[in-house]
C-alpha cells in the first residue's frame, strides 16, 4: 500500500546564475514528522518555498499522487498544503482572533471554522487569553504559536514549518515542539519541519533529510541521524 503523501522529484531553484536547490529529491509519508536540517544557506527555506509556490522552480512536485507542479499558493493551500513562515509573519495591526480568522480566510464552513477556533483556543489557552490582544504585542513565543495556530484555521493535511525554534529561549522551544509533536499525534497533520536546530528536529522526526549547498547530502531515521557521528559533527557540536 502506498502510504506517500506528498514527493519531490528533482527540485532546482535558481536565484539569477546562483543555483540553490540543486535537483533534490525525497518522499514525505502520510500522519509522519520529516526534517529538513542544515547550515544558514544550505537551501532548505527556499526548497519550502518553492515547494508552496511562492518561488519558480524546477522539476516535479507530487500530492496525494496528482502532479500540483504548477499550482498557485492558494491553490495549494486550498489543497491542504500550509506554510507557516520563518519569523512568524503574523499580522500585528491584527487582534489574535482577527489573525486565527484570517488563516480560514478560503474556508466556506462557518460552522466547522467555529468549532476549530474553540478546538485551537483549547490547544492554545495563551492565546485565549490574549484574543483581544493586538498581533505585535505579543511574546516571541506567543506570536509563534499564533502562527502555527492561524495554519491549523486552514485545515492542513501537510504543514510546513520554517524554523519555527527561532529567536525563542530553550523553555519556549521544548514547548512549540511539544505542540509540534500533539499536531502530528492528535490531529494527524503530516509535517514537513525545517529547523537549525537540528537536535531537537531530528528527536521528533519520523524521517530526515540533511542538506548542503543545496544538495540531500545524507538521509535516514531521525534516529539514526541523531546517531550518526558525521551528522554530531557537523550540526549537533559533536
Amino acid at each position: 500500500m502506498n502510504n506517500t503523501l506528498f514527493e519531490v522529484k528533482d527540485l532546482e531553484v535558481n536565484y539569477g546564475l546562483i543555483q540553490a536547490v540543486k535537483g533534490i529529491s525525497f518522499k514525505i509519508d502520510k500522519g509522519s514528522i520529516v526534517s529538513l536540517i542544515g547550515a544558514n544557506g544550505a537551501g532548505k527555506t527556499t526548497t519550502l518555498h518553492a515547494l508552496s509556490g511562492l518561488l519558480k522552480h524546477k522539476g516535479q512536485i507530487y500530492f496525494e499522487d496528482k502532479d500540483i507542479t504548477h499550482l498557485s499558493s492558494d491553490k495549494k493551500v486550498s489543497l491542504g498544503i500550509v506554510q507557516v513562515p520563518e519569523r512568524r509573519r503574523i499580522f500585528a495591526n491584527l487582534t489574535v482572533i482577527e489573525n486565527l480568522e484570517m488563516g480560514a480566510y478560503l474556508r466556506r464552513d462557518k460552522e466547522e471554522i467555529k468549532k476549530d477556533l474553540d478546538k485551537v483556543f483549547t490547544s492554545f489557552p495563551r492565546l485565549k487569553e490574549r484574543k483581544e490582544q493586538l498581533g505585535g504585542t505579543l511574546s516571541g513565543g506567543e506570536q509563534q504559536m499564533l502562527a502555527i495556530a492561524r495554519a491549523l484555521m486552514s485545515k492542513p493535511k501537510l504543514l510546513l514549518l520554517d524554523e519555527p525554534s527561532m529567536g525563542l529561549s530553550p523553555l519556549l522551544v521544548k514547548e512549540i515542539f511539544n505542540i509540534i509533536l500533539d499536531i502530528n499525534n492528535k490531529e494527524g497533520v503530516t509535517v514537513l519541519l525545517v529547523e537549525q536546530n537540528a537536535k531537537m528536529a531530528l528527536s521528533i522526526s519520523d524521517h530526515a533529510y540533511a542538506l548542503e549547498n543545496g544538495k540531500i547530502v545524507t538521509s535516514g531515521s531521525g534516529k539514526e541521524l541523531l546517531n550518526s557521528e558525521d551528522i554530531k559533527k557537523a550540526y549537533l557540536g559533536g
